[in-house]
């Protein structure tokens, strides 16, 4: 039986939009998986996996010796850029449950209850005092008592009266108003001070510390956020330093983690961090880095400041903080683009160096850029965990 013309025609027809709609449900499920990579922070492409990321890394503080700021000479207490990669070394191990690594994490901090204990710092400022986030999460993990002893000390005088010649007027002020007398109304302190206070609490329970940290965090938040959600590096200084920043956007991250859901600051906290994430977003460049000054493109890519910032929306997307499409396509950038600048040492380029405040434009523009610098290892170590966890 032959079709005619006219049946052959139609039988053609239908056989094109047939094949026009495989088509069109082919380019859109393309397109959706492609969508669907860009905000994945499970898969990633061969060698940059946070798992494999943040072997290395943690690998290579363990073998390292106490960092000094880049001195050749050996520090005289632990510094706080080293404190912050101890933990987050800590809690890499813990999340990948790698007990090899957390006995070796552990045994670096022995000499700390002998023979060196000296290299304890003296918490009499808030560079100091964040060291008792280490023994704090050494407890956690392992229930040694002298961990649990030495935290709370350094928690407890974090509080306590003004004592020592760090102790200034406007140190008696501060606490009379029932905050830390370290405070100096410095952006870096939304993560120094809130740290080892957060860390506490989860170490004892007692919301006794975690209602100090996050007293701590509106006061700074009311006092030093900018209506663009960012922050000048201090109030005389008219500059949003990356790492400054960062500082920032990780002690909300870490509070947040904790912060019981019906804590009267919590939703205080949650809008400036939400407002903080916002304008961070409008900022990141395609190559998925922030810049030195965040808002001046023309400034360098800037490590460490991506690595926190990266961490920070890390853990609002996990935690349902923040919209997914948006966040954690940028946080997948963030930490593609991070680990580019990780080299064949475990070190992570063109970190910041450490930098004071100074109301000057070249000063931060023209900072020194590091390789293997803790500032930057640390909350590389963060995002690791936070992928993980």
């Amino acid at each position: 039986m032959f079709l005619s013309f006219a049946a052959m025609k139609k039988v053609f027809t239908y056989s094109i939009l047939a094949i026009l709609v495989v088509l069109i449900n082919m380019n859109f499920l393309m397109a959706q998986s492609s969508q669907i990579e860009k905000e994945d922070l499970r898969h990633w492409p061969k060698g940059t996996s946070p798992q494999e990321i943040g072997k290395r890394v943690a690998e290579h503080f363990i073998a390292s010796p106490h960092a000094n700021f880049g001195r050749p000479t050996p520090p005289k207490v632990i510094t706080y850029p080293e404190t912050c990669t101890w933990y987050g070394a800590l809690t890499f191990a813990k999340e990948t449950g790698d007990k090899k690594m957390q006995e070796q994490l552990a045994l670096r901090f022995d000499p700390l209850f002998g023979k060196q204990d000296t290299l304890v710092p003296k918490p009499d400022h808030v560079d100091y005092a964040v060291f008792g986030s280490v023994p704090f999460e050494l407890y956690i993990q392992t229930k040694d008592p002298r961990y649990l002893a030495l935290g709370k000390n350094i928690a407890d005088k974090q509080w306590a009266a003004p004592e020592g010649p760090r102790a200034k007027p406007e140190s008696f002020e501060y606490y009379k108003k029932g905050l830390s007398w370290q405070t100096r109304m410095w952006i870096d302190d939304m993560f120094m001070i809130t740290a080892v206070q957060t860390q506490a609490y989860r170490a004892t329970s007692d919301t006794t510390y975690i209602n100090r940290a996050a007293r701590e965090m509106v006061v700074y938040l009311d006092s030093l956020q900018m209506p663009n959600g960012l922050f000048y590096h201090a109030p005389d200084v008219p500059f949003f330093w990356g790492r400054g920043n960062g500082w920032v956007a990780a002690g909300m991250a870490e509070i947040l983690r904790s912060l019981p859901e019906n804590h009267p600051r919590r939703a205080r906290i949650l809008e400036g961090y939400r407002k903080m994430m916002e304008s961070l977003l409008k900022y990141q460049g395609k190559d998925g880095m922030w810049r030195q000054l965040i808002d001046h493109p023309e400034s360098w890519p800037e490590s460490s400041c991506t690595a926190m910032f990266t961490f920070a929306m890390i853990t609002g997307v996990k935690n349902g903080w923040l919209e997914k499409k948006a966040y954690a396509k940028a946080a997948r950038k963030g930490w593609l683009g991070l680990v580019s600048y990780v080299d064949a040492n475990a070190d992570l380029r063109e970190v910041c160096e450490g930098t004071n405040k100074k109301n000057d434009l070249g000063y931060y523009m023209n900072r020194g850029r590091n390789t293997g610098d803790l500032h930057g290892q640390a909350p590389l170590l963060w995002c690791a965990s936070a992928l993980v966890r």
